[in-house]
């Protein structure tokens, strides 16, 4: 049993790595258009395509706004974890993928009025700051608050790692 599971999940690593768009084609818009009904009451501001525009500033979102990889890492995480039935993996997913997607939201937010109030310098030294660290850490600490709250034992890869040496033996 071990090992089916084990191609299964697997082959579904690799099938959702393949497939990466898709998370794209999700988040894009759930990203964009969160963050205008957010800003529309306080801001005169107007969606454009992929772009907020705030006055004489414009804001566009490129793919990578959309925090793909951080759904992309946390999918292949819970698949790669042995111990993750399909049901505690999909209430996993969309907890983790609720939390990834409101802190990316205050992450464009914050960004968005950092540069309306204290301008382009600090827009690019805060956005470098989020995309560099803020956000590793935060899929971090997402993974983390899962493992905790799901309850679950096994490490990615290295638990499957040594089921199938003991299978082996």
């Amino acid at each position: 049993m071990f090992m089916k599971s084990w191609v299964v999940r697997y082959t579904g690593a690799i099938v959702v790595g393949l497939m990466y768009k898709i998370f794209y084609i999700i988040f894009s818009p759930l990203t964009i258009n969160s963050t205008f009904f957010l800003l529309d009451p306080f801001f005169n501001v107007i969606m454009k395509g992929n772009s907020l525009v705030f006055d004489a500033v414009t804001f566009s979102f490129i793919p990578a706004c959309t925090a793909a990889s951080a759904y992309l890492l946390l999918t292949v995480l819970i698949l790669l974890t042995k111990g993750i039935d399909y049901r505690k993996g999909l209430k996993m997913f969309i907890v983790g993928s609720a939390a990834i997607l409101i802190m990316n939201i205050v992450r464009i937010i914050t960004l968005i009025l950092v540069r309306l109030n204290l301008g382009k310098n600090y827009f690019d030294s805060l956005h470098l700051v989020f995309w560099y660290g803020v956000s590793t850490l935060f899929v971090v600490f997402v993974w983390i608050t899962l493992v905790k709250l799901y309850n679950v034992k096994g490490i990615p890869v290295v638990s499957d790692m040594k089921a199938i040496w003991k299978y082996f033996q």
